[in-house]
């Protein structure tokens, strides 16, 4: 989506794919070959031949196995197997690697290579930035809860899935948001399609920034509504995809964005959809609970948060969690328990996971030097890579990422990355657009100076091997 014609987004859906590899070539190519049309932008001159090598497979993404000829609904599964084959074992694919610890600062990964465990890596890839999924708070809630309710709510929420843990937590996270009321969702994903299509209907008009988070991209879809896009930040853009559109219209930003982290423009977005008559509806799913002076997000840190008429957020990210929500008025929260059929046709969160979540809220609300703490690492973090003119991007937040513009060379870094102990996320195309590969970099308070100067020092050892900084 992020490359999508900002106007709209069925051209996304049906650009054509490039040709359907039948069979991965075999040998392997030069990092990055074939791309000519990369922006120079943080590239540094380098000599070809001392770049490492990778397979020729990984010239391929995802894209080449998602559109294919023919009638068999199976057609692409065994290009898409053969590809898998070469991709896998090679051990460039860092995604879905079992974890053997929690998500704290260092972990001890599973790597599926050769099936040994990687202990102790400087952990920058769970999101948990308050560093409250292990706290042992938080374990003890859990646990009570356990020997109450069992492992899971076995109902929907209309039905039996409900408990009076559910019940006392939706009315904290409304209290927390200062809303009259508060939906609990079972993941943020769900929320998201389930407010936006539970809310918007044919006919009616949305229009989302740029870089959208996939589930708001499957909420529009799913509303069947009219659905724009505004190029990132630009309030001018927006004003002129609303411009002429007398029916509903609803416009949707991210408080700070998932790839990018950098903060919507949120004051001038509020300005123009008062003129336009629009409601705004905000995702905080990465700045809920850090930002603010008492975490409500950026809505509370720029003093417009009753401008926004939806506010939604996840519980998985700050709280270390799982779950979604969304907040505003009784009215809409109410009418969102009658048509988000994400929410009433999906099993309730397990009270074991609200048991923590209510713990993990209630710590984030009267620990207020959490959050001093994360933006000291943040800021700390930014100059270590700063010094070493690593290509951070414009991100002001505990989301840095690290610009690399190069899918098979970002891949090739990442297994380097975590042979020498940095576990980090890489993002490739279609996740962010051509040219766009980077590492997602999360910072959490609970990092210490040492593990973030170690992080840091190895990061900038392996982009110097491949060019990226001098």
């Amino acid at each position: 989506v992020n490359e999508a014609d900002p106007q709209d987004f069925t051209s996304y859906r049906r650009q054509p794919a490039k040709k359907i590899m039948t069979k991965p070539k075999d040998g392997v190519s030069e990092v990055g070959a074939g791309v000519t049309s990369e922006p120079e932008t943080n590239r540094i001159s380098v000599d070809p031949d001392s770049l490492p090598t990778i397979p020729a497979a990984m010239e391929y993404d995802y894209t080449n196995f998602y559109f294919g000829a023919g009638t068999d609904a199976f057609a692409l599964l065994e290009p898409f197997d053969d590809w898998w084959g070469q991709v896998h074992p090679a051990g460039y694919y860092l995604y879905e690697l079992p974890l053997r610890s929690a998500p704290s600062t260092r972990v001890d990964v599973e790597d599926t290579k050769t099936g040994e465990i990687r202990r102790g890596l400087v952990n920058f890839a769970s999101y948990n930035y308050l560093g409250l999924s292990y706290r042992p708070e938080v374990k003890e809630a859990i646990k009570e809860a356990a020997d109450i309710y069992g492992g899971g709510s076995s109902g929907s929420p209309i039905l039996s899935g409900t408990t009076h843990l559910h019940e006392q937590f939706s009315a904290e996270v409304a209290a927390f948001k200062g809303k009259e009321a508060a939906l609990i969702f079972p993941t943020g994903y769900s929320a998201n399609v389930g407010t936006i299509a539970g809310l918007m209907r044919s006919g009616d008009l949305i229009v989302a920034d740029q870089y959208a988070h996939a589930s708001i991209v499957d909420g529009m879809i799913l509303s069947k509504a009219k659905s724009r896009f505004f190029r990132h930040n630009r309030a001018d853009d927006l004003d002129r995809k609303l411009k002429g559109f007398d029916g509903k219209k609803l416009v949707i930003v991210e408080g700070v964005y998932s790839m990018d982290g950098d903060v919507t423009a949120l004051a001038d977005i509020v300005e123009v959809c008062r003129a336009r008559g629009a409601r705004i509806m905000i995702d905080e799913a990465h700045s809920a609970f850090v930002y603010g002076a008492t975490g409500k997000g950026v809505v509370e840190d720029v003093g417009l948060d009753d401008e926004v008429d939806i506010h939604l957020g996840t519980f998985s990210k700050s709280l270390g969690g799982q779950g979604g929500y969304t907040a505003g008025s009784l009215k809409l929260i109410n009418y969102l328990r009658g048509f988000s059929r994400s929410r009433f046709f999906s099993c309730a969160l397990s009270p074991v996971v609200v048991a923590g979540l209510r713990k993990a809220l209630e710590i984030a609300s009267n620990e207020p030097e959490l959050r001093t703490k994360l933006w000291e690492n943040v800021a700390y973090m930014q100059k270590l890579l700063g010094d070493a003119e690593v290509p951070i991007g414009d991100s002001t937040s505990q989301v840095i990422p690290i610009m690399v513009r190069d899918d098979a060379r970002v891949l090739a870094m990442g297994e380097e990355l975590f042979r020498e102990g940095v576990y980090i996320n890489p993002v490739i195309y279609p996740a962010v657009g051509k040219h766009k590969s980077r590492f997602r970099m999360s910072i959490s308070a609970a990092h210490t100076s040492e593990e973030l100067e170690e992080g840091a020092a190895v990061i900038v050892r392996v982009l110097q091997r491949f060019g990226i900084c001098p």
